[in-house]
This record gives C-alpha cells, structure tokens and sequence, in this order.
C-alpha cells in the first residue's frame, strides 16, 4: 500500500519512474502511511488519444444491449470483492455503512444502467428522440432526431469523498453510449479508486481503452481536449469556473458539466412539531447527513430549516438520538458508527469554515470544535490525537438571512439550524442558497407542499417530499439515485448526471436528419412508412433469424354491421351513446351517427392479420401509440397492413422484441386507426417448438 499507486493506461498498469515527488496518503484515524500519489511524466496526449482511437474502435463494435450485459457482468465482479473495497475505504474515514453509500451505491449504478439499457434502448447505435417528422405532402421527405455517440473521450475529475459512486456513475452512461473513459480520482481516496479499476480489469471484460485510470494530479490534461471530447468534473465552485474557463471549453468546443459546491437545505413544515412521524424523520435524516461520511457529502444538509419555534425542539432531539446512535472513533475498531474526516488538511478546513459562521453572529447550538474523545482501532477509548476527528456541530443564527449561513459550505459534520416565521419565508431562505443540489421538505401538508414547490423547484436539482408515508421506504436526503438526475442549478454547477438514459444522452449528440423513408430506415434501422415491404410469407413464421424490417403483411378486408356494434357493445358492457343511440350520436360534433367502437376494431385487426398457429411468435406484450382518426360506420369496410418496424433481440434471452407498424383503413383508403403491437419472438424456429 505504501508503494507508488499505479495508473492504468493505453491497457497497461504504469508507474512513475522517478517516485520522488509523490503525495503521501495518511490513514485518516491513524495517520500512518497508505499510499503515495503520482502521475509524473505520464503522456496526457497519448492517453487521450489511446481512448479517442482504441476505445473507439472496440466500443464502436457493440450495440447497446452487448454493452449493458458488459455493465451487469463488471456489477457482478465487484460485488463478489466488495469487501477488499470496505476495508480500503476504512483507511480514509469510512465505517462500513458509509461504504454502502460508496461501494454499493456505485455497483447499484452499474445494475441499473445495465436494467435500463437493456429495456429502453434499442439493439443498435442509434437512438431516436420523438417522432416522425413528414416534410412533405406525399410523404417521400421525412426527418427525425437521432442520438449517436460523441466521438472523444469522457475525462471525469472525481472528489474525495466517493471515490466509487463518483466515477461508476459517471461510467456506467458513457460506457452505455459508447465513449470510452479516463478517471482522474482525487489523491486523498486515489488507492480506492486504483482497487475497483483492478478489480475489473481482471475481469478480463473490458473492451481496450474504454477504461483508463490516472492516479496522480494532471495539470496540462485541458490542453490535450478537444471537440467531440466531455468533461465530467466534481469538487469545488472555484476549480470548476478556472477549468470552465479553458479554451479547450470556451472555444474548442468540449463539454463541460459539473457538480460543485451545495448549500443543501431541509425544511421542516410547520404542521411537523414534535411527535408526528414528519418530526422525527426529519430528525432522522439531519443526524444521518451530519454522520454518514462525517458529513462529507455534495448532498449533505448544511442548512436546517424550522419553524422558529420548533428550533430547541430540532437540537434537543438530534442531541439525544447522537447519544444514542453515534460512536464516533477508528471504523477498524467495532460498533463504531462515525469515523474522521478524509485528512488532517479537510479538518482544518472546516474548522476554519466553522470559524467564518462564528464571526458571522453563529454559535454553537450543539458539539464542540475541540478534539472529542475516540474509539481507537484497539477498542481503547481517549481523546483524539493523530486522526483528523470532528464531532457534529450544530449553529444557531438570530438572523436567519445572515449571507454566511447560505454561502460558507463547511464541509464535514456541520449544519446550520434557521428559523423562520412563515412558509413563504422558509422558501425564500432556501433560495438564498443560490442553487442547490437537493432540499428536502417533512411536512404532511399538501397545501405547504405545493407553495415550497413552485417557490424552490428552480433552485434545486432535486426535491424529496417526506411524509409519514414515504418515511421507511425513501432513500433519503442525501442519496441520489440513478434513475433520477443528480445536479443543480446556479452555485450547485448547472449540470446534470444520472437521471436514467438522460444521462446517457449526455454522451451523445442529438441531430436532425432529414431523407427518404427509404434512407431513413436504412439509417436508423426502424422501418418508416413509405420505405420498401416485403411480403413473401406471413411474417408470424418467421423467427427472428429470418425476420426482417419491412416484412409485411395486407390482410383482406372485413366489413362492420350494426349487428356486430351491439353485439360488442353488449358483450362488453361498453354501452356508450356513440355506438348505441343513433340520434345523440348524430348530434355529437366527432360522428356522423352510431359508429364502431374503436377497440372492436382493434380487436378485429388482430383478427385480420393475426397467424393462429404455433409458431415463432410467443406473445403480445402490448400495444403503444394508439389513436382512433377516422370513425366507422355500420357497412364501412376495415383492412389492415401489419409491418415489421424494429426488431430488438435480448442478449441473454432466447427471444426478442418486434415492434410492428399496425395501420387500419377504411374502404376509401382513409386512416382509421395507427398504433404499434409488440411481440416477443424467438430467435430461432425450434426455439418456439
């Protein structure tokens, strides 16, 4: 551990050969040596290009779905060794629960990209946004939108604070999108980082230069960028304006997303006093802010909200439930619940930011900011002497609007408690924030639910609303998920992560293709109308081996009686005026009189085009994007064209999804209904017998 933390680049493990200028990593509870930190006479160049060429070329060989089962399978990989990672994670201040958040929470990333590529991507490379667009009145000029994959590199600059969940969640999208990646940890939790990368380089699974690891500072990296290149950066305010500000971002056309510094808030309401389920699990959450990870978290609460005269209700109870629940001390040493900050150089910081809101009319409402007393890894109990311990603090200001409260960020263990009088005050006090990843609001009021979400929303990246329902089930203040997306506006960095396949998307670029239907379905892979058919046999028998895009069937025509409305009608029970009463239907601006149901029209279409036998065909697994345009009338004609539109084959399964094109017109060649039918089809013919 006290060697030279190595890099992992151009598909190779490297090491500096001239170690002396290395950064030292002390344990955070110890102070003894875990690693040293360089990346001295790495080529930056080479690195960059390596992902921009190799990578390239090895992702650009996979559809979606080969790479979401590649995400599963790395999830899979560490999960079986996420232990080595705990016991890491303890050298830099992490108990085991802690290490949920960070170890699990990123392996969780990584299941979830794989689920949700798997079931909201198509097979290909291409993703389409909206739909069809006709540009011309016989239909032979259409356009669309399409998402294909940028064709750089997705550099991430990481924080300390989750050296894990930081980077798989910034991985796990652009892996999905095809961009490959170089991760650049922050030094204090660098041998956390160097250790999930092994573990999944010796997977043997990563595709060549997808994945490169630069364990070491990295001052000239900016220079190397370039268009079709995206950054990733997390940490502070100030060092993501200086890199916004590169020339590489401001005129050479990368992207630039970040998430930086948060003055998180939570709002207690006022209909939430002490002894309703709101009360306490929003003091619940506030403790469990100020202690996982001592605090050190971009999603922390750093500003609590209460009614003014709930505030020595709010401090009486997180000061009893910390006697309760916390032991602060080495996370080697068991029972152990709160472990230091990640250095002696981050304690000092927020101490120092702890001084500023002192001299800014703050005070200690609860803790104190001397050495507390520890549990040492031997189970000895004594006052801190080489670890980098704070205890959580709590400060009170008379003045809740005073600016320190909402622009000084300690962090680490340390929240603000503010009182306010009314909730449109309570909103205005999260507004002064200046932009937020997340607040949360306990309250079991609609009515104050709905005035702090459209007086805050814009403020924030992200609202939880917890009441006595959610409290058990809600993932919590300070936990972001992956279907949802992560960031915020104004000092919060303006950016997005997470968020499901958005943040995929933010791998790729959107742009408008105009063409035939023809070309249009040679370039998406989705059959368009208008484009060449087939219709050589009944496409039901055909496995997806056989099947094609375009492979359509016309079915003869059929003709709708009154007999058969009232028959449907009675049948079903839908008794509507439209189909029953010859005179109110007249009378309604849509119809010319009784006409068909619109689903016994649907239902007759399966009918019409529908193969009964056995076959390849395994099941109807829904229906989509249906809407009723012409109606039919007793003695109308109906006929239906069915065409295989886009064909999904599952990786792991022996089937796969079609969606088919199901258009049905009347005798007058008029539209009457359009929608999509899904099936699942085998792969191959005796896969179905």
């Amino acid at each position: 551990m006290t060697d030279i933390l190595p890099s992992y680049v151009e598909d190779a493990w490297w090491t500096p050969a001239d170690p002396h200028h290395a950064a030292t990593v002390l344990d955070a509870a110890t102070g003894e040596d875990v690693a040293r930190v360089s990346a001295a006479g790495l080529e930056l160049g080479r690195v960059l290009e390596h992902a921009r060429t190799v990578g390239q070329a090895s992702l650009g060989t996979l559809s979606f779905h080969q790479r979401a089962v590649l995400l599963k399978q790395f999830a899979q990989a560490l999960t079986e060794r996420k232990q080595e990672l705990y016991d890491l994670s303890k050298h830099a201040g992490s108990t085991e629960r802690d290490s949920l958040n960070d170890v699990d929470g990123g392996i969780g990333v990584l299941f979830t990209f794989s689920s949700k590529g798997r079931r909201e991507l198509p097979s290909g490379q291409v993703y389409l946004d909206g739909p069809v667009e006709t540009l011309s009145k016989d239909g032979s000029f259409l356009g669309r939108h399409v998402y294909t994959r940028l064709p750089g590199v997705a550099l991430q600059i990481n924080a300390f604070n989750f050296p894990m969940w930081g980077a798989l969640e910034k991985f796990a999208p652009a892996f999905l999108a095809g961009v490959p990646t170089v991760v650049k940890p922050a030094t204090p939790t660098a041998y956390v980082a160097e250790a999930w990368v092994r573990i999944l380089v010796e997977t043997g699974l990563l595709p060549a230069g997808s994945l490169q690891l630069i364990s070491g500072s990295v001052p000239k990296i900016f220079e190397h960028l370039r268009l079709g290149d995206i950054v990733g950066f997390t940490g502070s305010a100030s060092t993501a304006e200086r890199l916004r500000s590169h020339e590489s971002v401001q005129t050479g056309g990368v992207r630039f997303t970040s998430e930086t510094d948060s003055i998180n808030a939570s709002v207690l309401g006022p209909d939430a006093v002490a002894g309703t389920p709101e009360f306490d699990a929003y003091v619940k959450q506030l403790l469990s802010e100020l202690t996982t990870k001592a605090g050190q978290k971009c999603t922390a609460i750093r500003r609590a909200i209460v009614p003014e005269g709930s505030v020595d209700d709010v401090v009486a109870a997180v000061r009893a439930k910390i006697a309760e629940r916390v032991v602060l001390g080495d996370p080697h040493a068991p029972g152990v619940t709160m472990g230091p900050l990640v250095s002696l150089e981050q304690r000092d910081e927020v101490l120092r930011s702890v001084a500023e809101l002192e001299a800014e009319g703050g005070r200690l409402l609860l803790g104190s900011v001397q050495p507390p007393r520890v549990v040492r890894a031997d189970g000895s109990v004594g006052v801190a002497e080489d670890g980098a311990f704070l205890e959580p603090l709590l400060i009170g200001f008379a003045d809740a609007s005073t600016p320190a409260a909402h622009q000084v960020e300690a962090f680490g263990p340390v929240a603000s408690v503010l009182g306010y009088r009314t909730v449109e005050e309570a909103a205005d006090l999260v507004s002064l924030g200046g932009g937020s990843l997340v607040t949360s609001v306990a309250t079991n009021d609609p009515g104050v639910a709905a005035t702090l979400l459209s007086r805050i929303a814009a403020y924030n990246g992200r609202l939880l609303f917890l009441d006595r329902d959610d409290a058990k089930t809600s993932t919590g203040h300070g936990a972001p998920v992956p279907h949802l997306v992560h960031g915020g506006p104004g000092r919060a960095g303006g950016g997005e992560e997470l968020g499901g396949i958005r943040a995929v998307l933010h791998h790729m670029q959107r742009t408008a293709v105009q063409g035939s239907p023809e070309m249009l379905t040679a370039l998406t892979g989705v059959w368009h109308q208008g484009a060449a058919s087939r219709n050589d046999r009944h496409p039901f028998r055909k496995s997806l081996a056989e099947l094609a895009v375009g492979d359509q069937i016309v079915s003869a025509s059929r003709v709708v009686t009154l007999d058969d409305i009232e028959t449907f009608a009675h049948f079903t029970g839908d008794l509507f005026y439209a189909h029953m009463d010859e005179a109110s239907a007249a009378a309604n601006p849509f119809f010319p009189g009784r006409v068909a149901h619109g689903y016994l029209l649907v239902s007759w279409a399966a009918g019409l085009f529908v193969d009964p036998e056995p076959g390849p065909v395994l099941a109807n697994s829904g229906l989509e994007n249906l809407r009723f345009v012409t109606p039919v009338s007793p003695g109308d004609e109906i006929r239906v064209v069915l065409t295989a539109k886009q064909i999904t084959p599952r990786e792991t399964d022996e089937y796969g999804e079609v969606r088919w094109d199901a258009v049905i017109r009347n005798q007058n060649d008029e539209l009457v209904a359009a929608y999509d039918v899904l099936t699942l089809v085998a792969k191959e013919l005796e896969t179905a017998a």
